[in-house]
């Protein structure tokens, strides 16, 4: 199946996410079945990142938003993780910080927009002035609302200068994340990941999905699509997340340059310094041989 197609929220469409299945899972009944596929995916994907940096024309910038344990850290690490870091980065948007709450609300986000070569991977981003901010009035509607065109024509600049944009949201069930809330509190090396505010921000539930829907709604456009990928099975959003990241990549048809030197000239240099060293080391064993012979007479 073409994921692609399948979970892109095309412009003007009404999105409505409890109608939309988290936990689809396809054709697949368990991990097993579709590990074999991921993997397919996660090796590629690195291939292709190998290219992205190579070719050093354009960048990409994936971004991941979900509700709390809906599993961006898990896309991260199963998934995108599988890149190397040298060509990718991992940026998680938290509470602003003195000074970024003093600038604009995409001052922040524009300093960590990757460079042509480069992935950058955002945990939570600038949609989260259209979600914590609303859904906890933080600044009026007169303010939020207005933010839609603004994160538009932010990513349009993006995509402007070469950029390819991919915005998932990895929907969970509130069954589910009652489920992995469990798992936190039976798994001690999860406690860490456990906050006071996964219970009282659970309460804003119906909120921060009427939040999300208005986000995609107003937010995935033809330049940079929002997707929605059915979460309940982490394997299964692994799956889909590495399809649709790796045919975006092989859709932009990269190529490796063109060599900046003569290759057959460097071959004859290569070929003479072998032959030199070979000299050398023949020297040296004879001299060797000579000095051993002289000690032993």
């Amino acid at each position: 199946m073409n994921y692609r197609d399948k979970f892109r929220i095309k412009p003007g469409n009404s999105v409505k996410l409890d109608k939309m299945d988290a936990a689809f899972k396809d054709k697949h009944e368990d991990q097993t079945s579709a590990l074999v596929e991921t993997e397919k995916y996660t090796h590629r994907l690195r291939e292709l990142q190998y290219l992205l940096y190579a070719e050093d024309k354009r960048s990409l910038l994936i971004i991941l938003q979900a509700m709390d344990a809906g599993g961006k850290d898990g896309t991260i690490n199963h998934v995108l993780g599988n890149m190397n870091p040298q060509g990718a980065k991992v940026y998680g948007f938290k509470v602003p910080s003195a000074e970024e709450a003093a600038h604009d609300f995409l001052w922040r986000i524009h300093q960590a927009a990757p460079q042509r070569g480069q992935v950058a991977i955002f945990n939570r981003s600038h949609y989260e002035d259209v979600l914590i901010s609303r859904v906890h009035n933080l600044v009026p509607k007169k303010v939020w609302s207005k933010r839609y065109d603004l994160i538009n024509d932010f990513e349009k600049s993006l995509v402007d200068n070469g950029t390819h944009i991919l915005k998932f949201y990895l929907h969970i069930s509130k069954d589910e994340q009652l489920r992995r809330f469990k798992q936190r509190i039976d798994d001690p090396t999860r406690h860490w990941k456990i906050s006071e505010s996964d219970y009282t921000e659970r309460e804003y539930w119906d909120d921060y999905t009427t939040a999300f829907e208005d986000a995609l709604n107003s937010c995935s456009t033809e330049h940079a699509p929002w997707f929605v990928i059915p979460g309940d099975h982490k394997w299964f959003r692994n799956l889909a997340v590495s399809q649709i990241v790796v045919e975006t990549l092989e859709a932009l048809k990269m190529e490796f340059p063109q060599p900046t030197v003569d290759i057959k000239e460097i071959k004859t240099r290569y070929h003479e310094a072998v032959e030199e060293d070979e000299k050398n080391g023949e020297n040296v064993n004879t001299k060797n041989r000579k000095k051993k012979q002289k000690i032993e007479s």
